[in-house]
């Protein structure tokens, strides 16, 4: 007997339904017709399962165009402050930004995202900041793809025969041998804007910028 199973219906609310049905469409085959969204987040610390995010900050990019008009910052509530991270991003507990709860800043964050593919640099820390403020709200990791700006970077430096395939390169690194300025560093973002324009530097470098196929970036190691 051939039996027949329904998918349960999800649970989940309603913000990450309407996340998760963009992903029906496919994405456009060149880098230049697709939506980027560079992202950078300032956390408590480095422990992916203690410290949590305080800010996340972002800007969109399509048609290699930088929309400075649709800039992403969000500050979230949180009891926990390291003294030594404050130093770093100089968020602290009194500051007079207003905050919003983890489950507020994703669905605002989740909407500014849509399908869009993903850049940060060193990318896995942000996005496993993020995965762990939806796990706390027992909601399914990021959906999106994600480049990661240090990985393509030092694929230019390898192509320039500066060859250094272990290297990792900060975001200053990067900036410096970029020509790219660095007055807003250390504020989600500021980051977020600096890592935009190493990205569209960097795909320039890879001749990806217009015509280039967007699944020969995931291709980069």
């Amino acid at each position: 007997m051939i039996r027949f199973f329904k998918r349960k219906p999800s649970n989940h609310p309603d913000f990450w339904k309407k996340y998760e049905a963009l992903f029906q469409v496919k994405p456009p085959e060149y880098v230049g017709d697709n939506r980027f969204v560079i992202l950078d987040t300032e956390a408590t610390g480095f422990d992916f399962k203690k410290d949590r995010v305080l800010c996340i900050g972002a800007v969109s990019l399509q048609s290699n165009v930088i929309d400075i008009s649709e800039v992403f910052e969000i500050y979230i509530e949180q009891e926990k402050f390291n003294p030594e991270t404050v130093k770093i991003h100089g968020i602290i507990k009194n500051d007079k930004v207003k905050t919003f709860t983890e489950e507020e800043a994703l669905v605002q964050f989740l909407d500014y995202i849509g399908n869009s593919v993903l850049v940060a640099h060193h990318a896995n820390f942000d996005i496993t900041m993020i995965n762990q403020m939806l796990k706390r709200l027992r909601l399914p990791k990021l959906k999106n793809r994600v480049l990661d700006t240090m990985t393509l970077y030092r694929a230019t430096r390898i192509n320039s025969n500066l060859i250094d395939r272990d290297k990792n390169y900060s975001l200053d690194q990067v900036a410096e041998n970029l020509n790219i300025s660095v007055k807003d560093r250390h504020t989600a973002a500021g980051d977020a804007m600096i890592t935009a324009i190493a990205f569209l530097k960097i795909l320039t470098k890879l001749n990806k910028k217009e015509k280039g196929k967007l699944k020969d970036l995931f291709r980069v190691r």
